[in-house]
């Protein structure tokens, strides 16, 4: 499994509905309330065999209420 971390910044009023329905999909090791241009950030572990942009968006990305994403690819440094 790979770590990648999605920042999210939702439509104004809509961050609990995203984070509501970000948990209801079981895929998020960890989910966190954020200040700053975005407002939620989610530690997500993505199958080795998986691409990462299509899994992305088959399971997170069609989500109401999400305006934009940031994605931050994780690798082994040591």
């Amino acid at each position: 499994m790979r770590p990648v971390f999605v920042q999210f910044r939702c439509a104004p009023g809509k961050t609990y509905d995203v984070a509501d329905a970000i948990y209801d999909r079981e895929i998020v090791s960890e989910l966190y309330s954020t200040s700053g241009e975005y407002d939620l950030l989610a530690k997500v572990y993505i199958p080795e065999d998986a691409d990462v942009g299509h899994w992305l968006n088959e399971n997170l990305f069609g989500i109401d209420g999400i305006n934009r994403t940031l994605t931050t690819m994780t690798f082994k440094a040591f």
